[in-house]
């Protein structure tokens, strides 16, 4: 499995990536850019809030701002955010985001937008995402293990996410949900730039392929404009 030709990704201008929801987000970031890495390119791991800091798999890490004389070889990850606290690396703003892109350094810009305290799905805040509007393609992600747990255990901001699928918090995570918060404008993809891929992930078993399989087809039927996939990211399984 390489998630980049999933993606369709263009190797060979480059793209600014967002990756927004729950489910294995960052998984995910690191995955795609250690396949982008192998292949050749110059790639920057970074944030617009806060991921947890990683103690390893990149060839560079910088804090607030990269050296003025700063050229990433090829083949390499650079991490970059604004300072560490309490663990996480803190992210950059807007208007520092844009800078990073202008200057044109790396192949590929690999952005966590927003966070999800390791839940399996989420419903955006008023303040969340934040997405540059340079993205290329926003991807945003949900575990298919949230399905039939109780929404108030295995949401993140469940009372925004039971107003959005008109559910109520005890009640259980089914397909339906996954579907109205997928295509809610205040869902998964609220903010989004460029073009969207869903990536149903964690889809350990047959049960949960078929399920992932079912709620593509369904979301298709509504109208939902992108590209999805069934993946186990871990596992480096996509169906």
């Amino acid at each position: 499995m390489y998630l980049y030709k999933k993606l369709n990704l263009n190797t060979k201008m480059g793209e600014v990536i967002s990756l927004v929801g729950g489910g294995g987000k960052t998984t995910t970031l690191y995955t795609l850019a250690n396949e982008l890495k192998e292949i050749g390119h110059k790639v920057l791991v970074t944030t617009t809030t806060a991921i947890y800091s990683p103690e390893g798999g990149y060839d560079y890490y910088f804090l607030k701002d990269l050296e003025n004389d700063y050229n990433p070889i090829e083949g390499s990850i650079t991490v970059l955010g604004s300072r560490i606290k309490n663990g996480k690396l803190l992210g950059l703003s807007l208007d520092k985001m844009a800078d990073i892109i202008d200057r044109k350094l790396f192949d590929f810009i690999l952005i966590e937008a927003d966070g999800a305290k390791g839940k399996p799905i989420k419903a955006p805040a008023s303040y969340e995402p934040v997405v540059p509007e340079k993205t290329c393609k926003t991807i945003g992600i949900i575990g298919l293990d949230a399905l039939d747990k109780r929404i108030e255990d295995i949401a993140h901001r469940p009372e925004i996410f039971i107003r959005i699928t008109d559910k109520q918090l005890t009640d259980r995570v089914d397909e339906d949900a996954i579907i109205r918060c997928v295509l809610h404008e205040k869902g998964l993809f609220k903010g989004a730039y460029g073009e969207r891929v869903l990536i149903l992930n964690k889809a350990f078993n047959d049960g949960l392929i078929l399920r992932g399989n079912r709620i593509r087809e369904k979301l298709y039927q509504e109208g939902f404009k992108g590209s999805i996939l069934v993946t186990n990211i871990k596992s480096k399984q996509i169906y």
